[in-house]
């Protein structure tokens, strides 16, 4: 009996504060119309930016006893989406069950959280990096900001990134394993103003670029935020460049409508607020070839 809604496996962490991974996921995939099963993990009373004497909860034993769970059920995903992993052996544990969960007809999504802005996040060390070289093989798509996308090629970052080498470095993303390989963070040359995300599909030989306007203030979550939109869209059967489109457009949004509000940047976007825009249609684009 087929499922009347799509339904998609995410795994990531759970904060009790801050906007972040499954607590702006489950929101987003559920309101584009997607069932979302959690796989949490990690539990945690703060995300990890910015806040300090968090408490974590390691979930590595939990994850297994929920994945055999999921088999006796034959449970079937449209989507396979992992984002923040607490460790190596985690990702060990992702890397089985996206062979076992796999089909022909469904597909995955690793965005390879480790750092950004040249840095790695606190908890990311080498072989976390070299896991995460080996788990994006598996993946159909990847979503690194420009930090991760130098880890993951074992590359130092550069302030700016001209045309050939960004495209070089998504060619070379795309040879490890994912068709489609969407660069986030990209600073051009010339654009001081604006950043950009870049996308390569493989299968078409083609590069996307959508542009959008620098705001000087660092939401964490937006990353988990993007990447959800972008697995919603093609869950609803949005091309690559429109799926870029409105996360772009939809993040955008949401940073908007909380930077002129009063409160620490650190608990994340206002995303209560702009939810109901994932159910309009695209109004407008702004993609192009790149």
């Amino acid at each position: 009996m087929s499922n009347p809604v799509k339904r998609i496996a995410a795994i990531h962490d759970l904060s009790g504060f801050g906007r972040s991974s499954l607590t702006v996921v489950i929101p987003i995939v559920s309101t584009m119309g997607i069932q979302v099963c959690p796989l949490p993990t990690a539990l945690l009373s703060t995300h990890t930016s910015e806040f300090k004497n968090y408490h974590m909860k390691d979930l590595t034993e939990d994850m297994v006893g929920i994945i055999n769970h999921w088999q006796k059920l034959e449970i079937e995903f449209d989507a396979i989406y992992s984002g923040f992993l607490g460790s190596p052996g985690q990702i060990k544990v992702v890397s089985k069950f996206i062979k076992e969960f796999k089909t022909n007809s469904n597909f995955v999504v690793v965005d390879p959280v480790m750092g950004d802005d040249g840095s790695t996040y606190a908890t990311i060390g080498n072989e976390m990096i070299l896991g995460m070289r080996e788990l994006i093989k598996s993946a159909n798509i990847i979503t690194p900001n420009l930090t991760e996308a130098a880890f993951l090629l074992d590359e130092p970052q550069p302030e700016k990134m001209d045309t050939d080498k960004i495209k070089k470095w998504a060619r070379r993303l795309s040879e490890e394993g994912p068709s489609i390989v969407i660069i986030t963070s990209v600073p051009l040359p010339d654009e001081n103003e604006m950043t950009s995300v870049i996308a390569y599909d493989r299968e078409t030989d083609r590069f996307w670029q959508v542009k959008c306007t620098y705001i000087p203030a660092y939401f964490p979550g937006t990353g988990d935020i993007f990447t959800s939109v972008i697995t919603g869209c093609l869950l609803q059967g949005d091309s690559l460049p429109i799926a870029m489109d409105r996360a772009v457009q939809f993040v955008s949004l949401a940073i908007h409508a909380s930077y002129g509000h009063k409160f620490p940047l650190r608990e994340g976007v206002l995303l209560e607020r702009v939810l109901g825009s994932l159910r309009n249609p695209v109004s407008m684009s702004t993609f192009q070839l790149f």
